[in-house]
């Protein structure tokens, strides 16, 4: 079944009271690791996908007083099912994820987590989170993920029958109000192992450019001023990007990348990560944690009809961890992240030095104030020599370094522009040196002395910037990656 496209009302939201951060909390209060901090030689990228449906993820019979949860309603495969084609497609960890409904706290807990545990035995070699597709009050979705020990199944059920916006019976206007999110985050965060949570296909439902729907930039700072160690991010590029893929694999000239009917993806991102200058340039100039992500959103894939992916066959989300569940989801949490799309890259590591300081993806550089400093960066990429899932051998093109300046905290809660940030180079193959799969490249940033942030992205395209990606479009032939942002502290 291709994916079925709900009417999605704007929302008008009520933009909470929230204490100012102080200067110093543009970290959001977290000490971010510092590459001695980390260094173990059991540290890689290591690949996954926080957002996957199972066959709990149900459809209702509605006859009934309760409602019924029809298995296999909605997302049709068992559990190890996506957790053995995940490995078989490279992943090293994911997440199970399934949404609610009445009661659905229940299943979730007396059905789906028995097939989470049987998942694990079978698949030994993935490491397997237990998580949910968060039916967020007063927005969309959100991948929750849950820290794994012995309670994992329990605190799940608490956070879904105590806030989750379709769990109650009958209805609860009361479940779906932004004070209900907050109030949700501030349990959360007060646990002793805290989840973490991404907002999924964030402007999904936005009617235009920067129109938003559900998701709105004034509720991801109050949710992150809330809970800034559980609500750290959004996808950058969501699921259900096989939308226009004939289950023959030909395309189909109506299909879309997304889902996304009213504001397309660009280059399969999301507008609200694509655009340069945007809404997560918006978060990143305020100096807050905000993370990008990658996810298939499979529910069923395009060879049985549907408009996904497998995990890991077309979308990775890449964390620089041990592969342990609690360093994986540390390296969430702290930004140690890269995304990209169809294979392009399989590792990204962007590092910083100046001032006789380092700092890597997700970190913060500090840079002792004595006039201007330079800042050297080095871009180190591994472009894979092999074929992709779909049986090509994708090449870099170009290389973006994107700069911009951190300003604090916005007075203006709804804004959704950094003017200050640019591409402040582009290379391609003429600017960097490449032996065997690894490709190089060193930029030397002069005269900063202001704070300001840096990130990465790349391409197989001729584009400059992201296009709005057209219906019929065949997703392979338009590949992203991006890394997450190094901040840089000027003392």
């Amino acid at each position: 079944m291709k994916l079925k496209r709900k009417a999605l009302p704007m929302l008008a939201v009520t933009v909470l009271a929230t204490a100012a951060l102080s200067a110093q909390g543009f970290n959001n209060g977290f000490k971010t690791p510092t590459v001695e901090a980390k260094s173990t030689k059991n540290i890689s990228w290591l690949a996954g996908d926080h957002h996957v449906h199972s066959e709990w993820s149900v459809g209702w019979d509605n006859s009934t007083n309760p409602p019924t949860a029809i298995k296999g309603g909605d997302a049709i495969y068992p559990i190890t099912k996506n957790a053995q084609m995940a490995e078989s497609y490279g992943l090293d960890w994911m997440v199970s994820t399934d949404h609610g409904g009445p009661n659905h706290s229940k299943v979730n807990l007396e059905q789906a987590y028995p097939e989470v545990l049987k998942a694990r035995e079978a698949v030994p070699g993935l490491t397997l989170f237990y998580g949910m597709e968060f039916d967020t009050p007063q927005a969309d979705h959100s991948s929750l993920i849950i820290p794994k020990n012995d309670q994992e199944s329990q605190v799940l059920h608490d956070i879904e029958s105590k806030f989750n916006k379709r769990d109650p019976f009958p209805s609860d206007p009361g479940r779906d109000t932004e004070s209900n999110m907050i109030a949700a985050l501030n349990y959360m965060k007060n646990l002793t192992e805290p989840p973490v949570l991404f907002a999924n296909h964030p402007a999904r439902s936005a009617s235009g450019a920067s129109v938003w729907g559900q998701d709105t930039p004034q509720e991801f700072r109050n949710w992150n001023d809330a809970a800034p160690n559980v609500s750290v991010g959004m996808e950058g590029a969501p699921g259900h990007q096989a939308g226009a893929v004939n289950p023959d694999g030909s395309i189909d000239p109506n299909g879309s990348r997304g889902g996304y009917g009213n504001f397309a993806t660009m280059g399969g991102f999301d507008q609200m990560s694509a655009q340069v200058g945007g809404l997560w340039d918006s978060m990143l100039g305020e100096g807050r944690h905000w993370w990008i992500t990658s996810t298939s959103d499979s529910h069923v894939n395009w060879r049985d009809g549907g408009s996904d992916f497998w995990p890991g066959e077309y979308s990775k989300t890449y964390v620089k961890a041990e592969n342990t569940h609690a360093d994986i989801l540390d390296g969430l949490r702290n930004g140690r992240v890269f995304v990209t799309t169809g294979g392009l890259v399989n590792e990204l590591d962007v590092d910083v030095k100046a001032s006789g300081n380092r700092a890597s993806i997700g970190e913060t550089l500090e840079i002792k104030k004595s006039g201007k400093s330079d800042v050297t960066v080095t871009i180190t990429f591994k472009d894979p020599n092999a074929k992709n899932s779909h049986g090509d051998n994708p090449k870099v093109t170009r290389v973006d370094l994107i700069m911009g300046d951190v300003t604090g905290i916005a007075e203006d809660r709804s804004t959704a522009v950094n003017p200050t940030t640019k591409v402040v180079a582009r290379f391609d193959k003429s600017d960097w040196k490449q032996k065997d799969e690894y490709v190089t490249i060193t930029y030397k940033l002069k005269d900063v002395d202001k704070d300001s942030y840096l990130r990465v992205r790349g391409t197989n395209t001729s584009e400059l910037e992201p296009s709005l990606d057209p219906k019929g479009e065949n997703p392979w032939t338009d590949l992203w990656f991006y890394s997450n942002p190094i901040f840089m502290n000027v003392k």
